[in-house]
């Protein structure tokens, strides 16, 4: 068939190039007869071109077909690792899982496409009922080890936001999570990152030099460790909003940027040491509405405070101390309406304070 239609191609190409080159050879004066060669040359190149079109239009058709198979058989791989990591994830054998957790990891390295659902999964695993303490009746041998694996595989995708298999842009859900002990410190979270009613327990956690791009939130979450923000970096809105801050732990916030609201509303810190020290809080309020200080101690020493306002209405002072030394209020006005205080020591000294304050 093919030879058939080449050959009908190829004779009519010939009678038109016969046609052109016999009306060209009239109209010359005299007339030249018509010179075969000529139309045979003009056919055949003809021929050629059309031919080379066609060859080139059946290579590239034929490439797609072959990259559309490639892929398919790439993503069936992929699906299959996925289904391979996850099951791992469920093992009774840390081991097992611990291998499970790398392999979800470098799934995600090469699976661009699916690296939200990996995150999800690894996410979703730390977000299972935990057992910190290893005397507990439901603790399990080597888990504390795939959990810190988890995070740590976590943090070391989030240092370089710009690298080829960065997490940064991603999203994570830490809901309910029970951490005991874990570092996220100079990590950047440019996603959706929520904490909220995580138990930070037994370990200290690290947030040191973190920077959050968008809005934050740990509301409701429990510090019953040392958790350390020293030097972060909030670019967004925090919400710590009834987060519990318990007795024994020390919670760095020392030398930390807060560009947006920053709500500590209902929060409850209950001893212990909360440290404010040389804190920037800029762009929109600071609320420790309605929040309970029960002892302890509260640094907001040489703290920054230039947005719109700092509110304590009805915070409870139960004993303890809030230290103020040399913290600017600026641009704003604060509000301490309706506080409570009972046998707490208040240490302003020298202290700037806007008009209206």
């Amino acid at each position: 068939m093919a030879l058939v239609v080449a050959g009908a191609l190829g004779w009519v190409i010939y009678h038109y190039a016969y046609d052109y080159f016999a009306q060209a050879a009239a109209e010359q004066k005299p007339p030249k007869p018509v010179d075969i060669n000529d139309v045979l040359k003009a056919a055949v190149t003809a021929l050629t071109l059309i031919g080379a079109v066609l060859a080139g239009l059946y290579a590239y058709r034929k490439q797609l077909l072959a990259e559309g198979d490639a892929h398919r058989a790439d993503a069936s791989q992929l699906a299959e690792r996925y289904t391979t990591a996850a099951e791992q994830l469920g093992h009774d054998q840390a081991a097992v899982r611990l291998a499970g957790v790398y392999a979800l990891a470098r799934l995600a390295d090469d699976w661009a496409e699916q690296r939200q659902v990996c995150i999800d999964v690894l996410c979703a695993y730390l977000r299972m009922p935990y057992e910190p303490d290893p005397h507990g009746a439901e603790h399990k041998a080597g888990e504390r080890e795939v959990r810190q694996t988890i995070i740590r595989v976590i943090r070391d995708h989030l240092q370089q936001p710009d690298g080829p298999t960065a997490w940064c842009e991603h999203n994570f859900d830490f809901t309910n999570v029970v951490f005991d002990g874990c570092s996220f410190s100079t990590s950047h979270f440019r996603g959706t990152v929520t904490f909220s009613r995580a138990t930070f327990s037994y370990g200290t956690v690290d947030f040191g030099r973190a920077t959050f791009s968008g809005d934050v939130d740990f509301g409701r979450a429990r510090f019953d460790s040392d958790v350390d923000f020293g030097r972060a970096t909030f670019n967004g809105d925090v919400d710590f909003s009834r987060t519990t801050f318990n007795e024994g732990g020390m919670v760095d916030f020392g030398g930390t940027s807060f560009s947006g609201i920053v709500d500590f509303g209902r929060a409850t810190f209950n001893g212990g040491m909360v440290d404010f020290g040389r804190a920037a809080f800029s762009g929109g309020m600071v609320d420790f509405g309605r929040a309970t200080f029960n002892g302890g101690t509260v640094d907001f020493g040489s703290a920054i405070f230039s947005g719109r306002m700092v509110t304590f209405g009805r915070a409870t002072f139960n004993g303890g101390d809030i230290d103020f030394v040399g913290a600017r209020f600026s641009g704003g006005v604060v509000i301490f309406d309706d506080a409570t205080f009972s046998g707490t020591s208040f240490n302003w000294g020298p202290l700037h304070t806007p008009t209206g304050a």
